[in-house]
């Protein structure tokens, strides 16, 4: 289990990508761009510290994958199922702080909802469901600090500095599944959609 104000365990691989947001509407554009690469069964592991932006990057990717409600941390009832109004994967918003972990604890849950027709997030999840697929995406969100801070960075705005790492496991993201994420590719020239690679 991670502790607050600790650094999270690394997001590693040849694909992993490695970008700096700036603002908590930075984040959550960045959570509408990822839902552009997700599909139903994805598993999304989230870490980072209290306050790092889990919350706001999902609530980007429920606007992406166009589902119902409002998302908020669902920290007091574990979790939340957002069915989609579009007829896409429903999304199933999951923190898991409090579980000890294990697919037994995911079963009791009792979400109603399949699994594998939807897209899964599990914030605090690293080390506690990556059994529920053998694929899955790590994003790991981290406060910049000292020589990781952008050139530029006002000094009022240092604080909504993060750095963003995306890796996948497993064959689902091999082979420039991220792709999508880059910067530079939010089609109106600028650095991206979000902040600046890495």
């Amino acid at each position: 289990m991670e502790t607050p104000h600790t650094r999270t365990a690394p997001v590693s691989g040849p694909d992993a990508l490695r970008l700096t947001v700036d603002s908590p509407e930075a984040m959550r554009r960045l959570g509408l761009r990822l839902a552009g690469v997700l599909r139903p069964g994805d598993l999304v592991l989230l870490s980072g510290e209290l306050g790092a932006g889990k919350t706001t990057l999902t609530r980007g990717l429920g606007e992406g994958l166009g589902v119902r409600g409002a998302v908020t941390s669902p920290t007091f009832v574990i979790a939340r199922v957002h069915p989609s109004l579009t007829g896409g994967p429903a999304l199933v918003h999951v923190d898991a702080y409090r579980l000890g972990g294990g697919l037994d604890e995911m079963e009791d849950l009792d979400l109603d909802v399949s699994l594998s027709d939807s897209v899964v997030v599990v914030e605090w999840g690293d080390g506690k469901v990556e059994e529920l697929s053998a694929d899955r995406l790590h994003v790991r969100i981290d406060r910049a600090t000292g020589d990781e801070l952008p050139a530029g960075v006002a000094d009022a705005d240092v604080d909504d500095v993060r750095l963003v790492t995306v890796g996948g496991v497993g064959g689902r993201w091999a082979g420039g599944a991220l792709d999508g994420l880059r910067a530079g590719e939010d089609g109106n020239g600028d650095e991206g959609a979000y902040g600046r690679e890495g």
